[in-house]
């Protein structure tokens, strides 16, 4: 189809009717009208209660067409290109399971009309791949009917919107040409019983997913060299720190982990779909009253934390995922949106560890954090001066100054700020730093729960206080750090919005929304009979560095026991899943998320099972499968 003549029509129009009515609608976000959508959640689309997907995407018309057309759908994934690894689908109806199958293009098994196509992430489908559900099958070609590409009206009367050569083989293979040169195209996912010629989703060895210990030779005088660069302020302030160039506190300087390359595919892919999935259950919370006086927020802030949702959702920079990844399976402990914490090791320290001490096994896992840093600052909403707000604290200095590399090569200038002196009122009522200049944007090394203690402290506690709380109300004292956070005129990264995810109330959400999905640990807000069956940890709603939380074992022995400032908290139960111990050290891999989407990774170690503020960050290394097999 000539397409240079074409003309994007408006989000919403209907661009064509695909067999049966169905329409595929413009996805031009662009053109999209805030008075007709005003709210994220208008953005949801949903049939008789049935959610199924983001207004007008591929995956939502896919959804739609399945159900439309079936009566089933398939789960939620976080990028297109997912649904090519799904085995089921659900019928809504019955709530019965019915298999799916898959075939590669190029196999014997052709397509039929009401299969997915689906086009492997990369190229005109960055990062999200496509689905498009064909409509007709020849062995000359077949048409597609679809949303979010070109955002176009459709052949005149035709009831698909674009048309891709086939061929078959004389073996009887059927190919597919990728009409768009630099996208791949996967093959196309069936509802059948009929298993053959289906691609067979083989679980890789497990010993793939041990992580491995070594140690670097590192000759003394190479021990004694400096080797982070002292004239880049983040590295000094490191240095200052960790009271010279060392990488562990502890002692373990030589000791690194190595990963193989289908570890660190499953930790990435476990990344983004854990991301999409936080981000589901957030909004979840948000519609629900009941749910969100779980995370022991004052009611005052409800509805400027949902605001902040729907006006921000995209906003959030950073996160960070705490996994523990053994042969005995991968799970994720937490989401921390709210925190910087190990950044700058994983996004440069560990790269100069491994290149001063010639560490050269396989490839650095974080060599590409700083740059996603810079590329979603440079794609943010930021167009002038922001403020980096820390606390006088040398890690949160070090982590400031490498996020402010990150900021000003994104082309963000920037002003860091050490705790709150120095603030003062202006005559308008806005917030000025010491030089006169007026907060509008902040970055913060400071957890937003550290705000709401404020409110919580200035208010003794006191319900009918807290209601009548004004935040961020210009008042006869300083400015404190709660006037700037939550300032209807400032803007903040990372968004109010990002207290939830953060939140450790989130968990049992997503087990209830997402029972036995393959990452989560079984978490609820009372103890139930099967955490008691797999012993359990208990943790605070809110807390941090591994403070105030306990493990206990079937037996319900307590197995490890941390002590914090957060014991006043409300607490959770998640099922007890321990740190894999290698090289007497319990090893925890962190993996941090850039706009959503996995960025690099870490790992951290402890000589106890808790992974606490004090545990080490050490470097990691990714080699091939057959290279980890063989040395091991």
């Amino acid at each position: 189809m000539e397409t240079s003549s074409l003309r994007k029509e408006k989000f919403g129009t209907v661009l064509g009717l695909a067999p049966g009515n169905v329409p595929a609608y413009s996805c031009d976000y662009q053109s999209a009208s805030d008075e007709d959508l005003p709210t994220r959640k208008a953005y949801r689309s949903e049939i008789n209660g049935v959610y199924l997907g983001h207004k007008w995407q591929c995956v939502e018309f896919a959804r739609r067409w399945l159900y439309l057309h079936h009566g089933y759908v398939f789960d939620d994934i976080a990028m297109a290109h997912d649904i090519f690894r799904l085995t089921s689908v659900l019928h809504v109806a019955d709530k019965k399971r019915l298999p799916l199958h898959s075939f590669k293009n190029g196999c014997k098994r052709h397509p039929t009309a009401g299969s997915l196509l689906i086009y492997e992430e990369g190229g005109e489908f960055e990062m999200t791949g496509h689905v498009a559900v064909i409509t007709e099958v020849s062995e000359q070609f077949v048409r597609l009917a679809e949303q979010n590409v070109g955002d176009w009206r459709w052949p005149e009367g035709c009831n698909y919107s674009r048309q891709i050569k086939a061929m078959v083989t004389d073996d009887g293979d059927y190919w597919l040409e990728c009409s768009f040169g630099d996208a791949t195209i996967l093959g196309w996912v069936m509802q059948t019983d009929d298993a053959s010629e289906a691609e067979i989703i083989e679980a890789p060895p497990p010993e793939l997913f041990n992580l491995q210990a070594n140690r670097a030779n590192i000759q003394q005088t190479k021990r004694n060299r400096a080797w982070l660069n002292m004239a880049n302020a983040d590295e000094a302030a490191y240095v200052a720190m960790m009271k010279g160039h060392r990488l562990a506190a502890s002692g373990q300087d030589d000791l690194f982990y190595i990963a193989s390359e289908t570890a660190m595919a499953e930790l990435q892919r476990a990344s983004n779909e854990l991301h999409a999935l936080y981000m589901h259950a957030t909004e979840y919370v948000l519609k629900d009253d009941s749910l969100l006086r779980y995370f022991n927020i004052p009611e005052v802030l409800w509805s400027r934390i949902r605001q902040s949702w729907n006006n921000r959702r995209n906003q959030m920079i950073t996160g960070r995922f705490d996994f523990s990844l053994s042969e005995k399976g991968l799970k994720t402990y937490e989401y921390n949106c709210d925190s910087a914490a190990c950044y700058m090791e994983t996004g440069k320290v560990q790269g100069r560890w491994a290149k001063h001490f010639a560490c050269n096994i396989g490839a650095n896992p974080g060599k590409q954090l700083h740059k996603c840093l810079r590329k979603a600052w440079k794609n943010s909403d930021v167009d002038g001066l922001i403020h980096i707000m820390q606390d006088d604290d040398p890690e949160e200095t070090y982590h400031a100054l490498f996020m402010r590399e990150a900021m000003e090569e994104a082309g963000i200038p920037s002003k860091i700020l050490y705790g709150v002196e120095g603030l003062n009122w202006a005559p308008d009522g806005s917030i000025v730093d010491a030089d006169g200049t007026r907060i509008r944007r902040v970055w913060k090394t400071w957890a937003w729960e550290t705000a709401l203690n404020q409110i919580r402290e200035e208010c003794n506690n006191d319900a009918a206080q807290l209601e009548r709380y004004q935040p961020g109300e210009p008042h006869s004292g300083s400015p404190r750090l709660v006037d700037v956070l939550l300032r209807g005129d400032v803007m903040v990264y990372e968004p109010l919005w990002t207290l939830i995810p953060s939140n450790k109330a989130i968990s049992p959400v997503l087990w209830q929304l997402f029972p036995e999905y393959s990452y989560l640990l079984e978490s609820a807000f009372e103890l139930t009979a099967s955490l008691t069956a797999s012993g359990y940890a208990i943790k605070p709603i809110v807390g941090r560095g591994g403070a105030n939380i306990t493990l206990l074992n079937q037996q319900d022995k307590v197995m490890a026991s941390t002590k914090g400032k957060f014991d006043s908290q409300d607490q959770i139960y998640q099922q007890f899943f321990p740190l894999p111990r290698i090289a007497e050290q319990y090893v925890q891999v962190s993996t941090f998320t850039v706009a959503g989407r996995y960025a690099g990774a870490s790992v951290r170690i402890d000589p106890t099972p808790v992974i606490g503020m004090n545990s080490d960050c050490l470097c990691l290394r990714v080699v091939e499968d057959d290279h980890f097999l063989r040395m091991f």
